[in-house]
């Protein structure tokens, strides 16, 4: 049968009355890979599987909310839509926008965003505009034109962006056939916890499964503002998609943490990167620096000792695919080595 997106998919999990109205681009299926070598490399004793989000039609996991918030948006008559964005949102929102034949409007910080989705935003026509301020202070502004103008706002704090996301736990649990012990996952504006949490929470109630998973999010020590209690007035991040001072669901994402007796904790620049040239390594895996949070997350508790069992499930969600942010891959990686057009050059160069 041809796939046809997940709100066709988990149409009766969802909160859209006609499915005349679905606005989708196939996002979704995405793949759950079993990481034996990353196990290995690191020493964990649960076995770890990865929920490639990057392999979804904008190249993260921002479409499941997306064709959500868009789908709604159409069933409501809407013509246009705004957004805040680090990147992966705008990418999406401008993507499904184009589909539904919607004017775009993006907002995106000045000099703070991967360029891999800033030309995706530009060329699927979004108007895209560059304050002089951070994320939060966009996503501010584009709430104020929201509240006073007949646009409808895509970010997180669209609440159908959550009803869309939550769909990766059905898909795991579908996959696994049971929820996953821990799930680990990036935490910026703190969406995705939220609607993971709830995701799972709802396939348990409908039977679809017998546990929940301990939710483990990790933030980068530049934008940790729920590890410290307080909002970080300039958030720097290597891991742009998470560079957020501010998050949108907060206090969601706490309670997240708290009814699933998981964490909320923070990692370094150099443990994120460390992740992330580690899984490409071992796992053939290209993500973005952000989405390895979710890996060094589980290499620090690996670290720690104690949290995991033998026979235990850690799935790590990977947010977005490292073509989204290719600048920062070529800087961690080693460089390429130049030779001329001859064979003993090539045999020197390759320790043949």
């Amino acid at each position: 049968m041809l796939y046809k997106g997940i709100v066709n998919r988990y149409f009766d999990y969802l909160p859209l009355e006609h499915k005349s109205n679905i606005v989708t681009l196939c996002e979704g299926d995405t793949p759950l890979i079993k990481a034996d070598r990353l196990k290995e490399e690191i020493g964990c004793k649960a076995d770890i599987y990865l929920k490639y989000e990057g392999l979804n039609p904008t190249g993260s996991f921002k479409d499941r909310g997306m064709t959500m918030a868009i789908s709604k948006a159409k069933e409501d008559n809407a013509k246009s839509v705004i957004c805040a964005s680090t990147g992966n949102t705008s990418a999406a929102a401008a993507a499904y926008a184009a589909k539904a034949k919607m004017k775009a409007y993006v907002l995106i910080p000045e000099g703070k965003i991967a360029l891999g989705k800033l030309s995706q935003a530009m060329m699927h026509g979004a108007k895209v505009i560059q304050i002089l301020g951070n994320f939060d202070d966009a996503l501010n502004m584009v709430k104020h034109v929201a509240d006073n103008h007949p646009v409808t706002l895509v970010n997180s704090l669209n609440p159908f962006r959550i009803e869309g996301q939550k769909t990766a736990a059905f898909e795991i649990c579908d996959a696994l056939d049971r929820a996953p012990d821990f799930h680990f996952l990036p935490v910026g504006n703190a969406g995705n916890i939220r609607a993971y949490w709830k995701g799972y929470k709802e396939y348990k109630g409908h039977g679809k499964s017998d546990s929940l998973p301990k939710m483990m999010g990790f933030q980068a020590e530049g934008a940790a503002p729920i590890v410290l209690g307080h909002i970080v007035k300039n958030p720097e991040t290597v891991a742009t998609a998470i560079r957020i001072g501010n998050p949108a669901s907060w206090k969601e994402a706490e309670a997240a943490r708290d009814e699933s007796g998981g964490v909320i904790e923070m990692l370094s620049d150099d443990e994120i990167i460390s992740a992330y040239k580690l899984v490409a390594r071992t796992e053939g895996i290209f993500c973005e620096p952000a989405s390895a949070a979710s890996i060094a997350g589980v290499i620090k508790k690996v670290k720690l000792g104690g949290v995991f069992s033998d026979g235990d499930i850690a799935v790590c969600t990977l947010t977005g695919h490292g073509l989204k942010d290719p600048d920062n891959a070529i800087k961690v990686s080693p460089k390429p080595e130049t030779i001329n057009a001859d064979d003993n050059e090539l045999l020197k160069a390759l320790q043949l």
